[in-house]
């Protein structure tokens, strides 16, 4: 579940460092802590990276801590696909645990397309020399304002509760999902996101996606843990559920998407389905329209 930025071989940072991958439990599919502390007493590793793009729990990040301290190691958390739930008190806060943490601001966070990065102030130097002149060149203002922005919303009660909404959602749609004979990674979900076994329909996650994409449902094909097929192909799709609940949606209509998708995965070659879900989607994102008040243009 980690990004490829976390040290894979076709990314610079695997180029540059030798990284050592920790995983997830077979039977529970949750990250398993004996073996990341195992790994870092044979390996004492300089920093300890914690964060991912498909995992559907929270992190123990008081357990990261109390490794990283045994082994001397520095702390990271890349927050960026949770870092929404963590403003919206949704998700546990790595702040406090971890000596340096980084997100994107265009997730959960609901904000432009850039990123972020805290840190303790004995590492701000370094890091402030890496990113510049390191690694960028000059502010880009627009973009400034904007994260401003997102900020000030994510502090709000409102934010708070989209936060919620997002794992209620997620959360409704796995259930739905495991009522319906899937295998969800990790049984369930903590958090904005749950991967699906699309196995259970005799399906790879590239032809699952490629037919629901025919519907107007938008998903991506996913490495599961231990999946047997090649990245391009999968055994898996992964499902989030903030843009939904931006758009005001609930647990109803998370069900019911849900049984869109079954329908979808059950029949993927069969036009007559594809067309019928197509026109169901089109009437409920009409029912939640993206700006559901009148937006007046001066001029």
């Amino acid at each position: 579940g980690g990004h490829l930025t976390h040290g894979s071989p076709v990314n610079f940072s695997g180029q540059l460092y030798r990284v050592v991958p920790y995983g997830v439990d077979e039977r529970t599919e949750r990250i398993d802590y004996d073996v990341l502390a195992r790994l870092a007493r044979e390996h004492r590793p300089r920093i300890v990276v914690s964060g991912a793009t498909a995992y559907s729990r929270t992190f123990d990040f008081p357990r990261i801590r109390a490794i990283c301290d045994e082994v001397g190691a520095i702390m990271m958390v890349d927050m960026a696909h949770f870092a929404g739930l963590v403003a919206g008190k949704a998700h546990p806060d790595p702040v406090p645990y971890a000596d340096v943490v980084t997100s994107t601001t265009h997730k959960t966070l609901r904000g432009p397309r850039g990123g972020l990065i805290l840190c303790k102030a004995r590492h701000a130097p370094q890091i402030d020399k890496a990113v510049f002149p390191g690694i960028q060149g000059g502010p880009l203002e627009h973009c400034i304002a904007a994260k401003a922005v997102c900020f000030r919303e994510a502090s709000t009660p409102a934010f708070r509760t989209y936060a919620a909404g997002i794992v209620e959602n997620a959360r409704a749609m796995a259930e739905e999902f495991l009522r319906r004979g899937y295998h969800v990674v990790s049984g369930g979900t903590d958090n904005h996101l749950l991967l699906l076994d699309v196995r259970t329909r005799a399906l790879t996650g590239r032809k699952a996606e490629k037919a629901l994409d025919g519907a107007h449902i938008i998903v991506n094909k996913n490495m599961i843990p231990f999946d047997p097929e090649k990245p391009m192909t999968t055994s898996g799709i992964r499902i989030g559920t903030p843009a939904m609940t931006t758009r005001g949606m609930g647990p109803g209509e998370m069900r019911k998407i849900a049984g869109w998708i079954d329908e979808i995965l059950l029949a993927p070659e069969d036009a007559a389905t594809a067309e019928r879900i197509r026109r169901q989607v089109r009437e409920l994102c009409a029912s939640f329209p993206v700006y559901p008040e009148p937006v007046e243009v001066a001029g």
